[in-house]
């Protein structure tokens, strides 16, 4: 129990839900006391869980009622720097209901809703996540390519940066789950920001999307046919970039990060700069049945990557959340990339799978793969 609720519980003589709510008004849920963190729900129930999304850890933790009242609480110590997203399951008779914190106003929104945010003692939203009013803003456009490999057409989002010349040449990022990026780790106001510190060198970004991507980003040959003989000759003949994979780079999480792999991976020399996030880079050396169906065939590129790495690309940038069941994954991957000759730079954060997480990375992985004319390494 919280330093404040022991406090609390022993000065008060009545425990009535005013004396709660005016607590509850003053501290909010959780409170964060060092490296301990208590969650606080008010209201009636017969069993209140926290369902979070830390990996080894049990699903659901049950709260503690306070005797005769409707307040439960539940403590937790929690890692310096750690982010953690959330919701209460709340049981009443046979009913099961998840609902986000309802005492606490910060959210983290995701393309299937949104989930309640904790952040650990020295976590800090990064500055240069948030809109600069001296930053100058990108233009983004939306143009339409025309794909055999796919069939039909893909809508495509393309950030320009800003004050943009047809004079001069610039790198190519080609961004998978693109829509996602920019609506949900904030990655157009995050360019804006990080051009304007001068810690990434001006670029274009193609934002795709993909309607089917369980199945295109796990290994699909026809996406990373339409990303390389489709896609890019479309946008090279659209804006003036620099030639040569030292200037292009593929970027995605999870899914979309595979989907960058595959692509450098089955088109080399092409692409020399990736960027992978928390990937779902599904191999085991027991089985294919040891894996979810739809990540069958990302095995099976896993096992064929494994065989012949190659090269395909020079300098690649690795992040992924320590809370995540993926981190196994995405560490073994690291040593294997530098044993097959790639610059690798690899990053683990106190945060789960999830959007917000990807984006506190941005800075160091853009930087590290384009860096501006300051030349930062972020650490």
């Amino acid at each position: 129990m919280t330093l404040a609720l022991r406090e609390f519980l022993a000065t008060q003589e009545r425990l009535d839900r005013p004396a709660i709510d005016a607590f509850v008004a003053d501290h909010g849920s959780p409170i964060v006391e060092g490296s301990t963190i208590t969650f606080l729900y008010v209201g009636r129930a017969d069993e209140v869980r926290l369902r979070h999304f830390i990996y080894a850890l049990a699903a659901y933790q049950p709260f503690e009622r306070v005797r005769g009242t409707d307040l439960w609480y539940l403590r937790l110590e929690v890692p310096p720097g750690s982010r953690i997203e959330y919701k209460f399951e709340v049981v009443q008779g046979h009913h099961r209901r998840l609902v986000r914190d309802p005492l606490n106003p910060h959210l983290a929104n995701d393309p299937y809703g949104a989930n309640s945010v904790c952040h650990g003692a020295g976590y800090e939203t990064p500055a240069w996540t948030q809109q600069d009013p001296e930053a100058r803003t990108g233009a983004i456009e939306t143009i339409s390519v025309k794909s055999e490999a796919l069939g039909g057409e893909r809508a495509i989002e393309v950030y320009l940066p800003p004050r943009m010349r047809p004079t001069r040449r610039y790198p190519l990022l080609v961004v998978f789950d693109g829509h996602d990026y920019l609506h949900f780790a904030g990655m157009r106001t995050v360019l804006d920001n990080l051009l304007h510190r001068h810690e990434v060198e001006p670029m274009v970004v193609a934002f795709t999307q993909s309607p089917q991507r369980l199945q295109e980003y796990a290994a699909d040959p026809r996406l990373d046919q339409f990303v390389a003989t489709e896609l890019l000759p479309a946008i090279e003949a659209r804006y003036p970039l620099r030639p040569g994979p030292e200037n292009r780079g593929l970027m995605g999480a999870s899914l979309g990060a595979v989907a960058s792999l595959v692509t450098a991976w089955r088109h080399q020399g092409r692409f020399g700069r990736l960027l992978l996030q928390s990937g779902s880079f599904a191999f085991t050396d027991i089985g294919r049945e040891a894996k979810h169906e739809v990540l069958l065939p990302v095995v099976d590129f896993m096992k064929e990557f494994r065989d012949a790495p190659g090269r395909p690309a020079d300098r690649v940038f690795v992040s992924c959340g320590v809370f995540e069941g993926l981190i196994y994954e995405n560490r073994s991957l690291v040593p294997f990339l530098q044993a097959s000759g790639l610059d690798v730079k690899f990053v683990e954060a106190r945060d789960g799978h999830n959007w917000e997480n990807w984006r506190d990375r941005l800075r160091a992985g853009l930087s590290w793969l384009f860096p501006g004319p300051l030349g930062l390494v972020y650490e």
